[in-house]
């Protein structure tokens, strides 16, 4: 769900090794695919069922990769979404680099969509220990695999794109938590003089902290304690005494 810890590696199954064709674009292929083909792609809008194809082919790259590894091949990716080679080529002409990338940010995405409708509403403690519960679910489902984490690194973290798609899901993620924090500073709930901006961002550390732990051993106690040490802090700030 979050970018985690380089900890994580892929272990080739034994049907991997058997893979011949490497997901990879070789030089001569990218230049017969480049021109006409890649401003269809890149450069013009999508018709429906084009955007409807890219997105299924980024949807089986996710699948694969989230299953094997960024050992996906081509071959895979091709059985998985029911797309020829061409098509492969005109959707992604720079390569698999611009396929990585793409899955990325797909794999950002549901970073938050997977933290929905909770994240948005933190308009109550019974909101926010929802949200909590559903942050500790969904990475106690994901185990000590990180995709996301995977595929930037293969891509390279300093990299412009890899870097971008990362800082965006950061920034989403802790303008998600400020909001609610702001919210509940109106409601009366947290004392004004928090600020919701840097407390985002520490209960984000918090989050990814105990994510790396997760992932190292196995075990969700440091992520629970982040969020639930977080949530009483921000209760034990209210003005005023409530039911909760």
């Amino acid at each position: 769900m979050a970018l985690c810890s380089t900890v994580f590696t892929s272990r080739r199954t034994r049907r991997q090794r058997r893979r011949p064709c490497a997901l990879k674009w070789t030089q001569e292929s990218k230049k017969s695919f480049r021109g006409k083909e890649r401003g269809a792609a890149v450069g013009a809008k999508l018709t429906t069922k084009g955007a409807a194809t890219r997105d299924r082919i980024i949807e089986g790259a996710a699948a694969e990769i989230r299953e094997h590894g960024v050992t996906a091949t081509l071959d895979d990716i091709r059985a998985r979404t029911r797309t020829s080679k061409s098509q492969l080529f005109h959707y992604f002409p720079d390569g698999r680099e611009q396929l990585l990338l793409a899955v990325a940010r797909y794999e950002a995405d549901r970073v938050l969509a997977d933290q929905q409708p909770q994240l948005g509403d933190l308009t109550s403690w019974a909101s926010w220990l929802a949200w909590r519960d559903a942050v500790v679910a969904r990475y106690r489902e994901q185990g000590q695999q990180c995709p996301l984490s995977a595929l930037t690194t293969q891509l390279g973290r300093a990299t412009p794109g890899a870097r971008a798609v990362v800082t965006e899901l950061m920034g989403q993620w802790q303008a998600e938590i400020a909001a609610g924090v702001t919210s509940m500073q109106s409601a009366g709930e947290i004392a004004s003089d928090i600020d919701p901006v840097r407390t985002a961002a520490a209960i984000v550390a918090g989050i990814q902290g105990g994510v790396v732990m997760l992932m190292s051993t196995g075990d969700t106690t440091p992520l629970e304690s982040a969020l639930d040490l977080a949530i009483a802090y921000l209760q034990a700030s209210s003005p005023v005494t409530t039911d909760r």
